[in-house]
């Protein structure tokens, strides 16, 4: 008899399995409250055009009401954007994030004054600031970084109108994630044996991860088919997100977009270009990936909807979340007492919120937040989830130690430097199962999934941020995205990661209409770089010693203190070369080349 597995709604979930989003606010009412005590910010800040360069003192108290201003709106922004995450069908939540965005508008548009007049304050005024106010030395790499900027801050009312326009500027990202996550429904699907199963964008990697062939064809083609009846809407939407970015980037006079993305957080655009140079250059390795792939599962063909399942399906186990957080915990001792008890206590204090219900966000992520900080999880009990468990707590032990060891304005971190100590502790973990395993058929389970991951975060990200190159290249040159654009390119980009050996069924076009990262413009490039300086960062770990754990910290805790490449220098990797990257194909070579001989 043919049964079917059903997800939950969110008043049918454990407590215990959900965040504590309580400590940041205990009621609705409570941040509504608050909400209506910040009002007068905005004005507040407003107080201060004209003035910042007026005295030391006034530069000061400026500084000081701004960092506490983000303290303050940024615990509004995380409570409404975690509750409304918990139920994107929720209109209630809704209202709450849309007004919380309106209100981080009308501030933005009050400090909009700030960028010209601090990049207009002449160098020895700024000095003699600092020498009479040895208080303004905090935020002395705040002020050059605002003041190395300067070429592209404008006038205060050209600024305070692109800060009005930034609640327009979301919208293609809230209507995409509005209508995957909330709007669109997927037809259910049956296995091989007849039973259905609930098909979400939530499930589908846990699907297209089954040893049952006939569920992942029929979950491939399901999903993409659905995807597929709204192509001219999510390219309209992708379209729209991508003259966004061309348009901000435009109005502040940088010559791409891609410069616009990177020169903010001080990460050369050569660091971006390197990354699709060394990933072309070892293009081998996939393609012999791929030969070993079919190869161990015994297919005439290899289709886009095989490469997710393992290549042993038979070794293939469950992993509840409770072994998932006792295995993450002994992988990370290695990273000192302190890493170990925060971490413990995070489980106990409930950062997470772990399974799926209906309408929840997809995906996994970590939010920073004062209190502490807070991870969304959508875990099904296989090997993945006991990895994005590892690498979402990654994140919020990166943010926990930023915040405590770095005052308000350098506790966040940039988007560059986050990917690192995510994929460091899916490292660690690696290399904590497999050095506990004995049994052959388990370590090629590992190894197989440890290449997944070189697949799926270096060269699949790669294809990712290439592709977004690609259409923003011919959209800052006046080409129209439509649909049977974005396809063609799309299409092409998997016959050339995925080579001859695969079959790259024509459904798999429809791709780049279902990833959230590319409303986020060039994001995604970071997770190959982070991979890559991880794999370098968990092998030092491991052989260093004290020291190279010291330095790790000490990198986990700069926050933005320095610029990316200097913080990663203090943990012990140049990320200004490409031979991070190589080095890391280099290891997924001599894994491919160790699971040949263990299958053999």
């Amino acid at each position: 008899m043919a049964t079917e597995t059903r997800i939950p709604k969110r008043n049918e979930l454990d407590s215990a399995y959900c965040w504590s989003t309580e400590d940041i606010f205990p009621s609705d009412e409570a941040w509504t409250k608050e909400l209506e005590a910040c009002q007068s910010l905005p004005e507040e800040i407003a107080s201060y055009q004209g003035r910042l360069g007026e005295s030391a003192q006034t530069l000061l108290d400026y500084l000081t009401l701004s960092e506490s201003v983000d303290r303050r709106v940024g615990m509004l922004s995380v409570y409404a954007f975690l509750k409304h995450d918990e139920d994107t069908a929720n209109a209630h939540y809704q209202s709450l994030q849309g007004r919380c965005f309106s209100f981080n508008v009308q501030l933005r548009s009050a400090d909009a004054f700030s960028g010209p007049e601090l990049a207009a304050i002449p160098d020895d005024v700024l000095d003699s600031f600092y020498a009479q106010l040895p208080a303004l030395e905090k935020y002395r790499r705040f002020l050059t970084k605002a003041r190395l900027e300067k070429d592209h801050v404008l006038s205060p009312k050209e600024e305070s109108l692109l800060a009005s326009a930034g609640e327009v500027g979301r919208g293609p990202s809230d209507i995409f994630r509005n209508f995957i996550d909330a709007d669109m429904k997927f037809p259910k699907v049956s296995d091989s044996q007849g039973a259905e199963h609930a098909l979400t964008n939530g499930s589908y990697i846990s699907l297209m991860e089954s040893p049952d062939r006939t569920l992942r064809e029929n979950a491939f083609r399901a999903l993409y088919s659905t995807y597929n009846g709204s192509r001219n809407a999510l390219a309209a939407m992708l379209n729209a997100e991508v003259r966004r970015g061309i348009f901000f980037a435009r109005a502040r006079n940088y010559e791409s977009d891609l410069a616009s993305a990177l020169f903010p957080v001080e990460v050369p655009e050569t660091v971006y270009h390197n990354l699709l140079l060394a990933v072309h250059q070892n293009m081998d390795k996939m393609y012999r990936y791929m030969a070993l792939r079919k190869k161990a599962m015994g297919l005439d063909e290899l289709h886009m909807y095989d490469i997710y399942a393992s290549m042993i399906p038979e070794a293939e186990q469950t992993v509840t979340f409770a072994q998932a957080r006792e295995e993450v915990l002994e992988a990370t001792k290695v990273l000192g007492e302190e890493y170990h008890r925060v971490l413990t206590a995070s489980f106990q204090q409930r950062w997470m919120d772990i399974y799926e219900n209906e309408g929840k966000r997809s995906g996994a992520y970590s939010c920073g937040c004062p209190v502490h900080p807070f991870v969304l999880l959508n875990h099904k009990e296989t090997l993945n989830s006991e990895f994005t468990l590892a690498h979402e707590m990654g994140h919020a032990m990166h943010s926990y130690l930023s915040e405590k060891n770095q005052p308000p304005v350098y506790s966040d971190y940039v988007l560059f430097v986050a990917e690192v100590a995510s994929t460091c502790n899916e490292a660690l973990l690696m290399q904590y199962l497999l050095k506990k395993t004995t049994d052959k058929k388990r370590r090629a389970v590992l190894i197989n999934y440890f290449l997944e991951q070189f697949r799926t975060t270096v060269y699949r990200q790669t294809m990712f941020a290439e592709f977004e190159l690609k259409i923003h290249r011919l959209a800052e040159t006046g080409e129209a995205l439509t649909a049977q654009r974005l396809c063609e390119i799309y299409y092409n980009l998997n016959k050339l990661y995925y080579g001859d050996g695969v079959v790259v069924d024509q459904a798999i076009e429809m791709e780049w209409s279902r990833i959230p990262h590319f409303y986020r413009h060039f994001y995604v490039y970071q997770y190959a770089t982070g991979f890559s300086a991880a794999i370098a960062l968990s092998k030092r770990i491991l052989e260093g010693g004290e020291e190279a754990v010291k330095d790790y910290l000490r990198f986990l805790s700069g926050g933005c203190s320095t610029d990316p490449i200097s913080l990663l220098k203090i943990a012990g990797v140049d990320m200004s070369t490409p031979q991070p990257v190589n080095d890391a194909l280099a290891l997924f070579g001599e894994l491919i080349e160790e699971l040949e001989g263990l299958l053999a």
